[in-house]
């Protein structure tokens, strides 16, 4: 009995060690497909559930990441400036253009709409800055210009005058210009050259006429069209002036202290023929010529060319947001 007892001891022993054995000895088919996740790299389980969402026909980013793309996509659009916009859009606009050739209506439309929503804070642009102050002197009220940009198809530049300071009347040779208001009143006289018959080409140059009892030369003289003659104040529509109307001659004369920002295209260039004219307007009625043309009223003006006398114009560096040539 003792030997049997023995003998059924051991053998319980050497089961109860094989059991265990077993039970420790992990049991797995193919360890590799069943390789806990916890040991792989964040990104590589992301792009594992990628996969699978692929396959599934499902590929969609994670909320947080969706969210993170979209909240980029409106900075980068909250970056872009009105002035940036401004460049990119005159840019594209006047890129096939030149001398004569006016953008199409619908181009126009484009520049037109960035200016209209452009307001002195996105260029810089403060009443308070010494440009606009009115100085006490026997001179006319100087001009400054502030320069953002120029090439060969266009520039932008703004016009910063004190109270009472005057832009000669002048021409734009071939040019379709963009006029923003930015602050302030202002008195705008225009002119586009009128059109005359044939007939009365020799009524256009006598010899010599009587003005004012003076002795006046007419050699040069044309007759113009008043296009604008009115007090403009901000906020005001984008004044727009092609090569032949809309007011291609002007004036400015500030009634208060006032900012106009400028478009041109193309620019002033006088290798390419594009000079800067100054003239002085005489009334109609004021020049007797030998015969009668059919014009009459205020409505039209003797245009002279004239020399810069009494206008000064000085520079200064724009400090608004950058153009960037991207």
């Amino acid at each position: 009995m003792e030997c049997m007892s023995g003998t059924l001891v051991l053998e319980l022993s050497s089961l109860l060690i094989l059991f265990s054995l077993i039970r420790s000895t992990p049991i797995s088919r193919n360890a590799s497909q069943h390789t806990s996740s916890s040991n792989l790299p964040p990104y590589t389980i992301v792009e594992a559930g990628l996969v699978n969402r692929k396959r599934q026909g499902n590929c969609q980013l994670p909320k947080e990441m969706s969210r993170s793309s979209k909240k980029n996509r409106r900075r980068q659009k909250k970056s872009i400036t009105v002035v940036q916009k401004l460049f990119e859009t005159c840019r594209d606009v006047f890129s096939a253009s030149g001398a004569g050739i006016v953008p199409s209506q619908g181009d126009v439309e484009r520049i037109r709409l960035v200016l209209d929503s452009l307001i002195p804070n996105d260029v810089g642009l403060s009443q308070e800055m010494p440009y606009f102050r009115m100085e006490e002197s026997d001179k006319a009220p100087p001009v400054t210009y502030l320069h953002l940009y120029e090439c060969d198809k266009f520039s932008i530049g703004i016009w910063c005058l004190p109270p009472l300071a005057v832009i000669p009347l002048h021409n734009h040779p071939g040019m379709t210009v963009f006029g923003k208001l930015l602050f302030g009143s202002m008195h705008i006289k225009s002119y586009d050259w009128a059109d005359i018959p044939c007939s009365s080409d020799k009524t256009l140059n006598p010899s010599h006429c009587t003005f004012e009892n003076l002795e006046v030369h007419l050699a040069g003289m044309r007759l113009a069209k008043v296009k604008t003659d009115a007090v403009f104040t901000a906020p005001c529509n984008t004044s727009i002036l092609y090569p032949a109307e809309g007011g291609n001659m002007h004036r400015f004369t500030a009634k208060t202290a006032c900012a106009v920002l400028d478009v041109l295209g193309p620019p002033y260039s006088d290798p390419e023929g594009r000079h800067c004219t100054y003239y002085r307007d005489f009334p109609y009625a004021s020049i007797p010529v030998d015969k009668e043309l059919g014009y009459e009223g205020e409505g039209f003006a003797w245009l002279e060319e004239k020399e810069l006398e009494d206008f000064s114009v000085s520079g200064a560096p724009y400090v608004g947001p950058k153009i960037v040539e991207n």
